[in-house]
This record gives structure tokens, C-alpha cells and sequence, in this order.
């Protein structure tokens, strides 16, 4: 029962961080226009520093938390398996793109400008993909 218990609050976790992950760099998209100092400007530096303080970094840490939990208590989640090998790898490029764009955001908020609408607009969907390859090795536990 418990560790239903939290597994299903680690999913509500990882949906959360996914969320801000998928957000954030649309925030950015339409920030790169706002003129620094702007109205607009100063809108977005509050959204996109109460989305990572809020909801992204708070939803990281029990993702974390949960997540070992999990591995520490079921036993056929061996961690050298191939299946679990690829979703720590897709778990790890989850944090590195949560660190850059938590300092992407910092960027924003001293105005600069280092990557273009496209970039953002490009990159926006790396999160879903890796969780798409996080989920299917996940569930399908091929390997085993």
C-alpha cells in the first residue's frame, strides 16, 4: 500500500516538473520580444521565476526524493538493466535541461538575450521526447 502510495505521488510530481519543463521555454519564446525593462518584460521575469521557484524546483526535489525511494524498495528495479540504465540517462537529461533553463532564466532577468525565439521554440519539445523514451522504457522494461 505505501509504496503505491508513492509511486502515485511521484507521477503527480513528475507531471508537475514536466509542466514547468514544457512552460518554461515558451515563456521564453515570447520574452525574447518583451524590450528589457519593459511592462511585458517585467511580467515575464515574474512568471518564469515563480514557475521555477514555485512549481519546477519544488516538483525536482520530491521527483528525486520519491524516485530513489521507489528504486530502494522494489526490488526488480535493478539499476545495471538496460531498461532502468536508459530512463536514469533520460532522468539525468531532465535535470541538466532543468538547470539550463533555470539559468536561461537568470539570463532573462539581467536582459540578456543569449538564444533567439527559434531556439526556444526548437528546444521547447526535448522534455516530452525524453520523458516519451523515460515512460516506454518504463513500462515496456525491455531488456529484462
Amino acid at each position: 500500500m505505501l509504496f503505491n502510495v508513492i509511486k502515485g505521488l511521484h507521477i503527480l510530481a513528475v507531471i508537475a516538473w514536466m509542466a514547468g519543463l514544457l512552460y518554461m521555454p515558451r515563456l521564453f519564446t515570447y520574452h525574447t520580444r518583451a524590450v528589457v525593462g519593459s511592462d511585458m518584460d517585467e511580467t515575464f521575469k515574474t512568471m518564469e521565476q515563480k514557475l521555477l521557484g514555485i512549481i519546477m524546483n519544488p516538483a525536482l526535489f520530491v521527483v528525486v526524493i520519491l524516485g530513489g525511494t521507489l528504486i530502494y524498495f522494489d526490488t526488480t528495479a535493478i539499476l545495471a538493466t538496460p531498461w532502468m540504465v536508459v530512463k536514469l540517462l533520460g532522468v539525468a537529461f531532465l535535470v541538466f535541461w532543468h538547470m539550463f533553463l533555470a539559468r536561461s532564466r537568470r539570463r532573462f532577468a539581467a536582459g540578456e538575450r543569449v538564444h533567439s525565439e527559434r531556439f526556444w521554440r526548437m528546444t521547447n519539445e526535448l522534455p516530452f521526447i525524453a520523458a516519451i523514451i523515460i515512460v516506454l522504457s518504463v513500462t515496456t522494461k525491455w531488456g529484462v
